[in-house]
């Protein structure tokens, strides 16, 4: 499980629990954008200006993370986990819509902790 860098820099830009959570992951949890990423910017762009969302839907969903994060999953093929649904809106391009529309597998937090038989135990602090 990793997350991409421009999220890391979103994470870490405020003093908290999450910033401290991300330092403590190390550089390799989130990944530096590489060459293959930059097509699949491409492609991510294409989809999401082919689509009948209104323009200020595409402008917002090409300036922000989401944007990034769509098609670093696209370009590596890996799994995009979100808490976001599908929506029918032309307002908004949700992280799960674009998903769909790119062929990325996309999955809800629980989903992805029973795929992978997560177990939290309660107990003692040592």
């Amino acid at each position: 499980m990793f997350s991409i860098e421009k999220v890391g820099r979103k994470v870490q830009a405020v003093a908290d629990e999450l910033s401290e959570w991300a330092k403590a992951r190390g550089a390799g949890f989130f990944l530096r954008p590489d060459a293959t990423g930059f097509p699949a910017l491409a492609a991510v762009s294409a989809w999401a200006t082919s689509q009948r969302y209104e323009p200020s839907a595409v402008s917002t969903f090409l300036q922000v993370v989401d944007y990034y994060l769509i098609a670093q999953s696209y370009a590596g093929g890996h799994t995009v986990v979100t808490h976001e649904a599908p929506s029918a809106s032309t307002r908004r391009i949700k992280i799960p819509d674009a998903c769909i529309g790119l062929g990325i597998k996309c999955m809800t937090p629980f989903e992805m902790l029973r795929r992978e038989r997560a177990r939290f135990v309660l107990g003692p602090q040592p």
